[in-house]
């Protein structure tokens, strides 16, 4: 009688990277229901509260990343990063996965490291356009990567990509016959346009800064609002609502059931984080997507140029947003024709499959480990 197969997954920092990753090891446990895992994050991010609630074990790293314009903050960094290295091989050896599975974040490099050193078979599951450095240096000794866009043999092996798209959560693009719940539990009316504002967990300062400016605007041509601002920006968002008299303007500071809003929203205002732009694709919602410029080689300009360059999403700079969101927006709204010929073309570009087929690579690389026996931990 085989043991039961072993998944360790590291991934997060953000929502883009912890729930793929759940999502991941669900569709691995719908297939192989006796299957242990654990997880590895980073210690004070929200992984550490976010996978439990998911129902599975977690451990966390000390490590974290640079931080801008914070030169004492920094300080600690390689003796961080020293005793994460330490920890993480430490869990390999302990764990004895027979597959590691990296989705992305601070604490993925090390413990993918460490499983390759232990000659532990590990699967990438790069989610941008344009790959990160430390997954590019891992892609070496890679046994598989998965990706969610073509012509990524320009960074990877070409032997060993798959070509997958990015997981995303099924109960958050399953739309039909919810629009209706949707206008009663955001307190809508449907016979207005309703434009949808999310930045992603963390809320987005360009995005929340170009609305601000466009409230005035927006209460004019009759747009309804559904805006998730984010902590940082929620006071501030509901004193501007509140002084420009924006009744039909429904400020957030985050937004559970996210599948509701895209079922009301006519046109999404979004950063082009991966994991958004995948949900997108597969909801087929005309999109005006505003690239964080900050993020870590600038990927989300790359996100969403992709996009763009297929007419399927009109991207907007941050430096831009004050102005173009407002002007975007707008036209679109005027521009029913325009909507429906973005949606579509993001709504081709959707892989809705795309959990189900990392999770069968994922099971395959650890069944074939298990039989050869060929781990050293």
């Amino acid at each position: 009688m085989q043991p039961p197969l072993k998944v360790l997954i590291s991934g997060g920092g953000t929502g883009g990277h912890i729930f793929p990753a759940i999502a991941i090891a669900n569709a691995v446990k719908d297939r192989v229901p006796d299957a242990r895992f654990l997880f590895v994050g980073a210690l004070g991010k929200m992984e550490m509260q976010k996978v439990p609630a998911a129902g599975f074990e977690i451990t966390g790293l000390p490590i974290r990343g640079f931080q801008r314009g914070k030169v004492l903050g920094n300080l600690g960094l390689p003796w961080r990063l020293l005793r994460s290295m330490m920890m993480a091989r430490r869990i390999v050896r302990t764990f004895k996965p027979d597959v590691a599975v990296g989705t992305g974040g601070y604490a993925s490099g090390p413990v993918l490291a460490a499983a390759q050193r232990a000659n532990v078979p590990t699967l990438i599951q790069e989610q941008n356009s344009h790959a990160g450095a430390t997954n590019r240096m891992l892609a070496k000794r890679a046994a598989a990567i998965c990706v969610a866009y073509p012509g990524m043999d320009r960074y990877f092996p070409k032997e060993k990509i798959h070509l997958t798209g990015n997981p995303v959560r099924q109960d958050m693009v399953r739309l039909a016959g919810k629009r209706e719940r949707g206008f009663e539990h955001f307190g809508l009316k449907a016979n207005a346009p309703v434009v949808l504002v999310t930045g992603g967990s963390l809320g987005a300062r360009g995005i929340n800064r170009g609305i601000e400016a466009a409230l005035g605007a927006f209460k004019a041509n009759g747009v309804q609002l559904v805006w998730q601002t984010g902590t940082p920006f929620l006071d501030q968002a509901q004193r501007a609502v509140r002084e420009a008299g924006y009744a039909d303007a429904h400020v957030h500071e985050f937004i559970i059931r996210m599948d509701l809003a895209y079922a009301v929203a006519d046109v999404v205002v979004a950063r082009a984080g991966a994991i958004s732009v995948s949900e997108l694709c597969c909801t087929g919602l005309p999109s005006v997507l505003v690239p964080l410029p900050s993020a870590a080689e600038d990927h989300q300009t790359s996100n969403a140029r992709m996009l763009a360059d297929r007419g399927a999403a009109v991207l907007v700079k941050d430096a831009d947003a004050a102005g173009g969101l407002e002007r975007e927006v707008l036209r679109l709204i005027a521009d029913p024709a325009e909507r429906t010929r973005l949606g579509n073309a993001i709504a081709a570009l959707a892989k809705p499959g795309a959990t189900d087929d990392i999770a069968a690579e994922v099971v395959r690389i650890a069944r074939k480990a298990s039989l050869n026996g060929n781990t050293e931990q």
